[in-house]
């Protein structure tokens, strides 16, 4: 039998896209195993599919003062040596990663048991978990053309991100009915990230009474950012967080507002889901929204808008010319390289365990 390792962990987008591979990994009659750390996100989201878990010790490589800086390395050096006996005990045939610093260990131990490896990296510019591990890939999957410029030659390859299969297949009807809503108008879907983000929310609800004229809103605003004063708003909804039925929502959107985190957008590019970006500024992040929604303004995936910019007016009317421009913005993800990660990804795989290499 055929046997992998995924890994990845620290937060649900180090997580989701090593769930997608799940299913396709299970026809090809793949044993899967799961190497995270004791008790990370990972591992609630991982044994929702019965898959063996494995825990390791896992550090944060910070690059600012932290007291917790001088005993990390040893609980890295520690999750190593455990990465490594499970290694030997699984005998993996490939490692697929996903990155997030529990992933640096088991990356390290497989190259020197001479294990391939394959590494996802989700953003423009590598962060530092890969980049401690890209030394000992065989293959680096990433989501950008111009993230290859900053990866080894002959080892990157653009795939997109896998996104779970379930997301494609949504009901429109069942979200009209679980929306309340009516089919008469077309619907915007505003996500605002997993923590939400006061700066879109704040800006939606003011020219909400505008948008209620053109379209049905949903919005996902965040945990703890509902809005209370607006329940009840004919064509509006509001939710902390949607999962069982986001699928619904997907296919319900006709154009869809959002942060631009590598995860979320890559899902918008893959089911064809014309949108306004407005990503998380520099000063709350490392910039990597940045580059990430501008990589796809250039390809003619996304609308841009950046935070700051923000007024009332401005909002409403790229939201109303990314309405009326929406087949353009398909036509341009259709046509995409990167729209096919599963497929992609899966195959790689497939080619490197039967030959050794692609």
């Amino acid at each position: 039998m055929k046997r992998i390792i995924l890994t990845g962990g620290g937060t649900a987008g180090h997580v989701t896209p090593n769930i997608a591979l799940i299913p396709h990994l299970r026809e090809l009659g793949y044993d899967i195993q799961y190497i995270g750390s004791y008790d990370g996100i990972e591992r609630k989201l991982i044994e929702e599919f019965d898959i063996p878990y494995h825990g390791i010790a896992s550090g944060k490589l910070r690059r600012y003062f932290d007291l917790k800086n001088f005993s990390d390395p040893f609980r890295v050096a520690k999750g190593f040596f455990q990465a490594k006996k499970l290694l030997k005990e699984l005998q993996p045939d490939i490692i697929f990663s996903k990155g997030g610093f529990v992933s640096v260990p088991v990356v390290q131990a497989a190259r020197t048991q001479h294990i391939p490896v394959i590494i996802h990296e989700s953003d423009m510019t590598p962060g530092l978990a890969n980049k401690l591990a890209i030394p000992a890939a065989t293959k680096i999957c990433c989501n950008f053309p111009e993230t290859i410029s900053h990866l080894p030659e002959g080892k990157a390859v653009v795939t997109g991100s896998p996104i779970r299969e379930e997301l494609r297949s949504g009901n429109s009807f069942a979200a009209l009915k679980f929306c309340g809503f009516s089919a008469d108008k077309p619907v915007l879907l505003v996500i605002g990230g997993s923590l939400g983000s006061v700066a879109v929310n704040r800006a939606v609800r003011g020219i909400l009474p505008e948008l209620l004229k053109s379209f049905h809103v949903i919005h996902l605003c965040g945990k703890g950012n509902l809005d209370e004063s607006l329940n009840g708003t004919e064509g509006y909804v509001q939710f902390e967080y949607i999962k069982k039925e986001l699928a619904d929502l997907f296919a319900l959107a006709d154009i869809v507002v959002s942060r631009a985190g590598a995860n979320a957008i890559c899902e918008l590019l893959e089911l064809r889901k014309p949108n306004l970006l407005i990503p998380l500024s520099a000063a709350a992040s490392r910039g990597d929204q940045l580059l990430n929604a501008e990589s796809f303004r250039k390809q003619g995936f996304s609308e841009v808008l950046q935070e700051e910019e923000i007024t009332p007016e401005l909002l409403l009317s790229r939201i109303l010319k990314l309405y009326e421009e929406r087949s353009k913005y398909i036509t341009a993800m259709e046509k995409s390289s990167a729209s096919d990660a599963v497929d992609t990804i899966i195959s790689m795989i497939e080619d490197i365990v039967e030959n050794g290499t692609l």
